[in-house]
């Protein structure tokens, strides 16, 4: 597969680039800014050197004056680079640093804070399906996920198959962030049956034998790592009851299905609508963060049990969505977006099912999930079109 153009837009200024391993970081900025300085922190000799001297990064750029950017790959791997960095960023404001790294943990214990503000924080996703335009294919991005080191592989099973296991041993295991990696293994199975789910710590902490304030440092992990994140509650002029836990999701449906166990008394349609319903979280995700701060994305559950999948809040964007992984809608599958319409008839409502006409329903429009992914684009409003306030159904 060619190199593909992403949708991330790299800000003017310095910014820091995080993203899950294999997302594209070093790619990406290798083509949009060749001509960089640049220092790879994974190679061995490389961290050494200047873990041992971080000094040697000030000689560097004093030995290149016409080279104004600069591009560190893995700056958690040598956080003390970052007294340096913001050392010369305060005697030549031309100098324009890049920071790419999978994980802010260590780059926050060590003290620094993200250069106090002086550089921008944005995250690199795994592919969108208007990425990959023609590659996209729902039913085996569903299997292999988006993650691009997966789908340029020569063999994307095995590689995504692997990919969990590289996590565990360079970022976990390495880095010393657990005491026991074999219980964090089990807890990254355990919370497989959370994706798409309210997250119960306390559940998760009886079936991995372990205390509950250990799986709340398991989950910060993975929200570290990026290997995950959680959606809270939408409750903005609440006229119900509502629930109050986040819902989580592993960033990629392939990373999903690759650590869901799977076997006789697990039903394939269950680890399908969650793979589902994660590939909209994710392609949602990044659509709100690539557009900057002008969204928020939640999702809607009462106590009463109506929950909406998804709502996306922001400056312009009202919208409520709900995804069902079946090929035909009923009335009663609606249901939820109509009663979340009839407290809020501001929002736009839609559901997105996996049939493959635009259809309405019980005057809810539905659109073919494939449709919708192919069209979504952080740089154009959400494909969702305006359909009126729908009477309750009680």
């Amino acid at each position: 597969m060619e190199t593909l153009s992403r949708f991330f837009q790299a800000p003017a200024g310095s910014f820091f680039l995080f993203g899950p391993r294999g997302t594209g970081k070093t790619t990406f900025l290798s083509l949009a800014f060749p001509d960089a300085l640049r220092l790879d922190l994974l190679s061995p000799e490389e961290h050494r050197s200047y873990l041992a001297r971080p000094e040697r990064l000030a000689e560097l750029i004093a030995a290149n004056p016409g080279r104004d950017t600069i591009v560190i790959d893995e700056i958690q791997k040598a956080p003390v680079l970052l007294d340096v960095v913001h050392k010369a960023m305060d005697s030549n404001p031309a100098l324009r640093f890049i920071l790419t790294g999978s994980s802010a943990r260590k780059l926050r214990r060590s003290g620094v804070d993200l250069l106090a503000g002086r550089a921008i924080p944005t995250v690199m996703h795994p592919f969108l399906a208007a990425e990959l335009g023609e590659r996209f294919d729902l039913e085996e991005n569903l299997k292999l996920g988006m993650i691009p080191l997966v789908l340029h592989a020569k063999e994307p099973a095995r590689t995504l198959a692997g990919y969990v296991s590289i996590y565990l041993k360079e970022e976990v295991q390495e880095e010393g962030l657990v005491r026991n990696v074999g219980d964090f293994a089990r807890f990254l199975e355990a919370m497989a049956f959370s994706h798409a789910s309210q997250l119960n710590t306390a559940e998760i902490a009886r079936e991995c034998e372990v205390n509950r304030k250990t799986v709340e440092g398991y989950v910060s992990i993975l929200e570290d790592l990026l290997l995950g994140f959680q959606l809270p509650v939408f409750s903005r002029r609440a006229k119900r009851v509502l629930i109050k836990h986040a819902k989580f999701y592993y960033f990629d449906c392939g990373v999903f299905r690759s650590v869901r166990p799977m076997g006789p008394l697990d039903r394939a349609e269950e680890a399908e609508g969650a793979a589902l319903e994660g590939l909209v979280a994710q392609h949602l995700k990044a659509w709100t963060d690539y557009r900057g701060d002008r969204d928020s994305l939640f999702f809607w559950r009462t106590k009463s049990g109506l929950e909406v999948d998804f709502v996306i809040y922001g400056e312009d964007t009202f919208a409520a969505i709900e995804v069902k992984n079946g090929r035909r809608v009923a009335p009663k599958d609606t249901r939820s977006l109509r009663e979340f319409a009839s407290d809020y008839p501001e929002a736009r409502t839609c559901l997105l099912y996996r049939g493959k006409d635009r259809i309405e329903v019980a005057g809810v429009l539905c659109i073919p999930c494939e449709e919708f992914l192919a069209a979504l684009h952080p740089g154009q409003p959400l494909p969702v079109a305006v359909n009126g306030p729908v009477p309750a159904s009680r």
